[in-house]
């Protein structure tokens, strides 16, 4: 068959928000369902590369994305000792005229993300997701049951509804997330106008990142080993994040500080999902978190999710059968996908090392090699990125 004429996809986050913006701009009919009932997203920071501002330029948003984040001048990510001792700079590579590393609120994504939507007149259902998975989904466009008791007729079902997709529990059983070991822990501080660039703090088992969001803001975010389903009660973390990275002075003691009562701070743990090709099953397709949650060691995650639509966007725009285009979407997609995922858990297992020895030589690989790696991983990335149609 030709290209579908109707999507619905389930989840409106990164994943979900731009694959329905970039199936738009093809001229098909999105439907998008989010079960929140209002766009509620989680205020904490992330930040995006060189790979993730090309996608996001493709899909029209790229000029409020600069103006509401925060582009670090040079690309520049500093690193210290828990001490505040320095230990070497790395320069992240700025791809086809884009800031090298650019950081956002992400509430503020997701508000630029939502008016994209609006404008393009994309069908938005909140408080709405999948009630159920009809049988058989290769003979024809599919009606999905939806929870507000409507049925929805469609092409093709996204699924985009994160680490814990609902739609992938049904369609792929067999698929579940695996913890990485690692919890995460994130604060919103207001920034110093002197702190412009990205700074990595490394101790013993357990790392520090500052980050600026906005020209007034930025966010932290510690990663440390946790126990697997680790609970906390949400009043007491900023206790705990104050508590569990208190030896890291140096630029993060003023942050550290301000973690009292009533701090803007998130705790959450660290999830993979690491699923073989095909990532789709008759027309049930899986895109973002869903299909290739990744550690955040690398923060590629929101990169990954944006490569995804504009991808899967050219290979849905093309003639030939559906099979075919979501073949072809996943043979573009799962090599960067793996790649990302592999190193990431890499590095999270160097930045976990938790005796003296081994972090020294770690930090002194840092300033013999840093530089040489980075430059190493964006290569690669660039190499398995292959040309759009």
């Amino acid at each position: 068959m030709p290209r579908i004429d109707h999507a619905l996809i389930v989840g409106a986050g990164i994943a979900g928000c731009s694959a329905a913006i970039a199936l738009a701009q093809q001229g098909m009919r999105v439907t998008l369902v989010e079960k929140q009932r209002a766009w509620r997203f989680q205020s904490s920071g992330l930040f995006i590369y060189s790979n993730g501002l090309r996608a996001l330029r493709e899909i029209g948003v790229l000029a409020p994305i600069l103006q509401a984040g925060f582009a670090v001048p040079g690309g520049r990510n500093r690193y210290f000792g828990p001490d505040g001792a320095f230990i070497v700079e790395t320069v992240y590579p700025c791809l086809d005229g884009l800031p090298a590393i650019l950081g956002i609120k992400r509430a503020e994504l997701h508000r630029i993300l939502a008016a994209r939507i609006e404008e393009l007149g994309i069908e938005l259902k909140l408080g709405t997701t999948v009630a159920r998975l009809p049988p058989g989904q290769d003979d024809g466009p599919m009606r999905v049951a939806l929870s507000d008791g409507t049925q929805a007729a469609c092409d093709l079902l996204i699924g985009a509804d994160g680490i814990r997709s609902q739609v992938r529990a049904e369609a792929f059983p067999e698929l579940v997330p695996s913890y990485s070991g690692f919890g995460v822990w994130r604060s919103v501080h207001d920034r110093p106008r002197d702190l412009d660039a990205k700074i990595m703090m490394m101790g013993t088992g357990k790392r520090l990142g500052i980050m600026p969001i906005s020209d007034e803001k930025l966010y932290l975010f510690g990663v440390m080993l946790e126990p697997r389903d680790a609970w906390y009660e949400r009043a007491g973390w900023p206790a705990l994040m104050r508590e569990r990275f208190a030896e890291f002075r140096g630029p993060a003691a003023p942050f550290l500080d301000q973690l009292g009562e009533g701090a803007e701070v998130l705790y959450t743990g660290v999830e993979e999902v690491i699923a073989p090709l095909p990532w789709h099953r008759g027309r049930v397709l899986l895109i973002g978190d869903a299909a290739h949650a990744s550690t955040p060691f690398m923060g590629q995650g929101g990169a990954m999710a944006l490569e995804d639509a504009v991808v899967l966007a050219e290979e849905l725009a093309s003639e030939g059968a559906l099979e075919q285009a979501l073949l072809a979407f996943g043979r573009r997609r799962h090599p960067m996908c793996r790649l990302v995922q592999d190193v990431s858990r890499q590095v999270g297992q160097a930045g976990a090392l938790e005796d003296a020895e081994g972090c020294a030589r770690r930090d002194q690989a840092l300033r013999r090699e840093g530089q040489a790696k980075v430059d190493a991983f964006f290569a690669e990335l660039e190499r398995l990125r292959p040309a759009g149609r």
